[in-house]
């Protein structure tokens, strides 16, 4: 399928992806830039891209912030930083691709994180915006049906900070059933799934964690 990028800051990387992806599949692959705090800009975004591309019918909601905020430390701004880039921010671009994705029967999925469901220390106001992000999986489910279907991928320790220790690391890695750290292309694999696979799937909510959730 044809792809469109969203970028806040990060263009070069952004255009970089979009080459490879162009040049290793052969497929189109244009770059949109948008602050997704911004909700104006997000209805320009959406109209934007249906309009240059032909079209929408599906829509990955991607985009994250993810920060450490120790719980006494916690200010106003890092609870709505998280709150309007997690939640708010997927809200509104369904919202405004609705019209878009019944007239072609489309798919949204939403990257949540299996710490919606088992929240860890330090991180309050990102594990909360993610349970409720898993709420508005189901919300939406609802509100789309039956033209569109609206299903959730909740990845596990995948991607680790770099500046984590490496003793970090191997307890992260460890704490798993499988006993290692999950992939960037098997997180994208459950996206594919709901996708192109699972026809008769909608409020799903589906973990890519290695056990780590029932661990």
């Amino acid at each position: 399928m044809n792809l469109a990028l969203h970028y806040n800051r990060s263009r070069r990387e952004a255009l970089s992806l979009a080459e490879r992806l162009r040049s290793a599949h052969g497929v189109r692959a244009e770059v949109f830039q948008a602050d997704l705090r911004d909700v104006p800009a997000i209805r320009r975004l959406v109209s934007r891209i249906a309009r240059e591309m032909g079209g929408l019918w599906a829509l990955i909601n991607n985009a994250s912030l993810y920060a450490k905020t120790p719980f006494a430390t916690v200010s106003i701004k890092d609870w709505d930083d998280h709150m309007d880039t997690n939640v708010r921010a997927p809200f509104f671009i369904a919202q405004a691709a609705a019209p878009h994705l019944r007239r072609v029967g489309g798919r949204i999925v939403n990257i949540v994180d299996w710490s919606a469901l088992r929240p860890y220390a330090s991180f309050m106001p990102y594990c909360v915006s993610k349970a409720a992000l898993l709420c508005l999986n189901a919300a939406l489910a609802k509100e789309l049906a039956p033209k569109v279907t609206v299903n959730a991928v909740l990845p596990g320790p995948v991607l680790l900070p770099e500046s984590m220790p490496a003793s970090q690391r191997r307890a992260v890695r460890e704490a798993t059933l499988l006993k290692r750290l999950g992939s960037p292309e098997e997180v994208a694999k459950a996206v594919v799934f709901f996708l192109e696979t699972s026809d008769f799937s909608t409020g799903a909510a589906l973990t890519v964690d290695g056990g780590r959730l029932i661990a």
